[in-house]
């Protein structure tokens, strides 16, 4: 059952999560850590879950991550993230990885989904310069069509074109929809095989995951008991808590390091 946040009330949940051994905090970024944007590319974390996020990396035992469906390369760019960064970073749902003091996991490609790929981005540039305010973006392992600038009706008809040409040209291809967006793939990994992929990793006792979409769903509904998850704004959702905005996930992480930075004392 999931319940709003209330910021000034006390939560045994959040307690709890605080004081997990080993915590990891896993933030969606488009929507959770940042606004929602019309430019794809200008979205840039709230300065107070940049904030919020060192004051985490800093605790002991206390891991951060950023989990988005954005390319590696991408995410890196909007994320700010340095090569001395102590986030670590799950990119395409899960197909990529960079982690500190390595840098990127090598995931590799094979060479006709390469091919068919660059093809793909062929046929579908000229196609989508009929539908104003509807953009294309190249991701490592497929493509993403952004309507949020354009109109409903044309953003539907545009949607409509590309699974004609998805469906003809790419048909396993795994097919995603989010707020305003349809995304395409070669690799089938979803968020919730980065949730796993992390948790093996920091050796996570427990985790905080918080998502505003669709997509962030997937990692929701792996989440353990010992664990804790946030969905940003309406919808339904497998999440404990909900929140409003990014700024309310700003609050929230705020409230978990001042508990475990207590609890450590």
């Amino acid at each position: 059952m999931t319940r709003d946040w209330k910021p000034d009330a006390a939560d045994d949940a959040i307690t709890a999560i605080a004081r997990t051994p080993v915590l990891l905090i896993a933030l969606d970024f488009d929507g959770t850590a940042s606004p929602l944007v019309a430019e794809p590319m200008s979205a840039r974390a709230l300065p107070e879950i940049t904030d919020a996020v060192a004051r985490l990396a800093a605790l002991p035992a206390t891991f951060v991550a950023y989990v988005s469906g954005r390319s590696l390369v991408h995410l890196r760019e909007i994320a700010e993230h340095a090569d001395d960064s102590p986030v670590l970073l799950a990119g395409s749902h899960g197909a990529q990885y960079w982690f500190p003091g390595e840098g990127e996991a090598n995931a590799g490609e094979q060479e006709q989904e390469r091919e068919l790929r660059e093809s793909l981005f062929d046929e579908l540039e000229p196609l989508l310069t009929d539908y104003p305010g509807v953009e294309l973006e190249r991701k490592t392992f497929g493509v993403g069509i952004h309507g949020r600038p354009a109109e409903p009706d044309v953003e539907r008809a545009a949607f409509a074109a590309v699974d004609e040409v998805m469906t003809r040209r790419a048909a396993r291809w795994r097919r995603r929809t989010g707020d305003r967006i349809l995304e395409f793939s070669s690799r089938a990994e979803g968020k919730d095989a980065a949730i796993a992929a992390l948790r093996a990793r920091t050796g996570a006792t427990g985790i905080v995951f918080a998502g505003d979409d669709v997509t962030d769903e997937d990692a929701m509904r792996v989440l353990a008991a010992g664990d804790l998850g946030v969905r940003v704004g309406a919808g339904e959702t497998a999440a404990t808590l909900r929140v409003d905005t990014p700024q309310q996930v700003a609050d929230l992480l705020g409230v978990i390091a001042t508990e475990r930075a207590s609890g450590r004392e």
